[in-house]
């Protein structure tokens, strides 16, 4: 991540306000000494995301995103390092270094920008042709599936006319020559033939990433014609498997959630019908990296696949690779239509949002699509069916949860719950599933460890906070605590930091984010220094407060350390006799908390 030092990094951080940096995109309003506004990484009616101008971080109470300007734009705009920190830059008037690339570093990004560009290129060119004499054929189409002029602009559609060749001669007028035009995706060179266009006398749907450029197309055959629909094929600048057809559109929706379709007219219908929250992939199955792509802009999909059968498998497909990213699912209904565009058309958007109000659960679809794999009417059949529902319920390892399904399940089937719940727990333990049985007889003693894991880890935040927001208690707790004493590797990196700044004069939290690659890191980062303060109203429970927040960090530093201990290691036997010493002096210290 390193592409300038730490001090230019430092220096474009302090030279912009992060509340002017948020505010060009999410409205704020100051509320005490920071501003709120609704967050825009997730959807909510009430504003729970906070940005603090002291601290120049921002952190959504809601879902947990957090950071500093550079890693808002890398969330917000899905920059990467270097684009937020150039675009900071170029606010604050900050000339930085030109980054010396190798030879082959330098011509694969040129070569890059340049497919980039021709793909631009190519796009305006098909958008002018649909609108041309040329493009009536295609225009006719548009028009007969019920789309707008506005919302043809929007996605940029387009026309290739019935000449095989014709993109390529223009692209060739412009200067790109067949090496580069070759590796583009939009021709095919033949020594015999030439340069071929690979879309032609089709209606074009260009794609775009998330950052609205334009990385390749989707086509559709004017009349009869094989494939019937085409895609570009894979390139420098086009993944199919890690991008979403209408995503830099969605992304920026207020709705709730991701709806997730099958095709580009889908998706087209859908946002013109003011859900502008729909993406479908591009030609191919989902994948594990749409899942990743999706998780960072929404926690809930809505499959509105196609009704038939092969619309149900992709749902049944889709289904596991989004829980698996950690992403609620449900199930769209088309019935009796086929797909979302043909249901718009015919029952309009009002219908639509009571489908997606009366969305199924993706379990219970998952199991009224097992439903017609068995002969219920058959005593024969209703058994294997609940066995098989029974063992499809071991996937949850929560017994809340499993419970919760097994209720479900029981009230749909008409069987009673503590029958499935005991076909649940016979079929976990014979086959050594254990869960289930280990979480009836250890479930309250787990509980209360992750408890207590919880617990040290909510005081441990709740010192780092406490510390940015009174820095004079660095000098109270000092001589008792210190960065060895947080127990979690990340919160541990994040307190050598913050107690390095203080020993400096100058605490910067902004700046610790920064010293994190991963986005996962920087976010837990950010929660790390926006604990929720303790809502106490006298200055004596403040002390106490604080006093029993450091002996929780001191005792469970001083257990771990107990836990951890080398046998050969004297000199932490000694620290750790000493600290267990000074536990018993700091039971009596008392704490100054204005």
């Amino acid at each position: 991540m390193a592409y300038y030092s730490e001090e230019l990094i430092e220096e474009v951080l302090s030279s912009n306000s992060i509340v002017d940096v948020i505010s060009s995109f999410v409205r704020l309003k100051k509320k005490g000494s920071a501003y709120f506004g609704l967050c825009p990484f997730h959807n909510e009616k009430t504003p729970s995301f906070s940005v603090s101008q002291e601290k120049q971080m921002y952190y959504c109470f809601g879902c947990g995103a957090g950071g500093n300007a550079i890693t808002f734009l890398m969330q917000y705009e899905n920059a990467s390092f270097p684009e937020a920190v150039e675009t900071l830059a170029g606010k604050a008037g900050i000339a930085l270094p030109k980054q010396e690339l190798s030879g082959r570093a330098r011509q694969e990004a040129d070569k890059r920008a340049r497919l980039l560009e021709i793909n631009k290129t190519a796009a305006k060119y098909f958008y002018a042709q649909l609108r041309m004499e040329q493009g009536k054929t295609g225009m006719r189409y548009f028009v007969d599936r019920g789309l707008s002029p506005e919302i043809m602009k929007k996605f940029g559609l387009g026309y290739s006319n019935k000449f095989s060749d014709d993109l390529y001669k223009y692209l060739r007028q412009q200067g790109y020559e067949d090496s580069i035009l070759k590796d583009s995706g939009l021709v095919t060179l033949d020594e015999e033939r030439g340069g071929r266009d690979k879309f032609w006398n089709r209606v074009i749907f260009p794609i775009m990433d998330v950052n609205h450029r334009v990385i390749g197309f989707g086509g559709r055959v004017m009349g009869e014609g094989e494939p019937k629909y085409l895609n570009s094929p894979e390139t420098m600048i086009f993944d199919k498997s890690r991008n979403l057809y209408g995503l830099d559109i969605a992304r920026s929706s207020r709705r709730q959630g991701i709806l997730l379709c099958e095709g580009y007219m889908d998706v087209i219908a859908l946002h013109q019908a003011g859900f502008d929250n729909a993406v479908a992939s591009l030609g191919t199955a989902f994948t594990p990296g749409h899942a990743a792509l999706l998780k960072r802009y929404t926690k809930e999909v809505y499959c509105t696949f196609d009704s038939d059968s092969a619309g149900t498998k992709a749902a049944l497909r889709a289904i596991p690779i989004l829980k698996e990213a950690g992403i609620t699912v449900k199930v769209v209904s088309m019935e009796p239509y086929k797909d979302p565009d043909e249901f718009i058309r015919a029952k309009g958007a009002d219908s639509y949002q009571e489908r997606i109000d009366a969305a199924k659960n993706s379990f219970l679809f998952e199991v009224e699509v097992m439903e017609g794999e068995y002969q219920l009417d058959d005593p024969e059949g209703k058994t294997l069916f609940y066995n098989a529902v029974a063992e499809k319920i071991l996937q949850f390892e929560e017994e809340l949860e499993r419970d919760n399904y097994i209720e479900a399940v029981a009230n749909k089937y008409q069987i009673a719950p503590a029958t499935l719940h005991k076909l649940v727990m016979h079929l976990g333990t014979r086959a050594g599933f254990g869960r289930a049985a280990r979480t009836l007889k250890s479930g309250v003693n787990e509980n209360k460890k992750q408890k207590k894991e919880d617990g040290v880890k909510q005081s441990q935040r709740l010192m780092l906070t406490w510390l940015i927001e009174k820095p004079e208690l660095f000098a109270e707790v000092g001589p008792y605590i210190g960065p060895e004493d947080f127990t979690d590797e990340l919160y541990r990196q994040a307190a050598e930091a913050l107690f390095a700044q203080n020993k400096g004069g100058e605490l910067n939290p902004a700046k610790i984010i920064s010293m994190f690659e991963e986005e996962a890191q920087q976010k837990e980062i950010a929660g790390l220094f926006h604990a929720k303060l303790l809502e106490v109203e006298t200055q004596a429970e403040r002390e106490k407060a604080l006093k029993e927040t450091v002996l929780k960090i001191k005792e469970n530093s001083i257990n771990y350390r107990s836990r951890h201990l080398e046998p050969a290691d004297l000199e932490g036997l000694q620290k750790l006799v000493a600290d267990k010493k000074g536990m018993q002096q700091l039971q009596k210290v008392h704490f100054t908390v204005t």
